[in-house]
């Protein structure tokens, strides 16, 4: 693994990013820079927090305390989903179950990630090489 590019967290999370930006742009005028803008920075910190841990990833605590932020920042994504939905700003109710279940899954694969980094530190590539 070359570049934080080649991590399939990185690139599912980037694409939700960029998906829910989109959605959001669309919400009632009330809730586009209140709600909405809350979910397109929670959505933009996950993929965010995956680049910048991967930059310090040279100190095995940092990298981790950055994926650990950007599982989080899953949470705090799927939850204003929830309040979108939940208070019909967000109507389409297919495009609210497949976002909040693809935030889930990438939410798994960022715990695992997580837990790969924390066993196989030792044969973690060094970013200086």
């Amino acid at each position: 693994m070359k570049s934080y590019r080649d991590l399939e967290i990185y690139r599912e999370s980037k694409r939700l990013a960029i998906e829910i930006h989109k959605m959001t742009m669309s919400l009632p005028k009330f809730e586009l820079f209140e709600e909405g803008g809350q979910a397109r920075r929670s959505a933009k910190s996950v993929t965010a927090m995956i680049v910048e841990g991967y930059g310090r990833r040279r100190y095995k605590a940092d990298f981790i305390k950055y994926l650990v932020y950007s599982h989080a920042e899953t949470d705090e994504t799927i939850l204003h989903l929830d309040f979108l939905f939940e208070t019909g700003s967000l109507k389409d109710e297919a495009l609210y179950i497949r976002l909040k279940n693809d935030y889930d899954t990438v939410s798994k694969k960022i715990n695992k990630y997580v837990q790969w980094v924390e066993e196989n530190w030792n044969e973690f590539p060094n970013p200086e090489t």
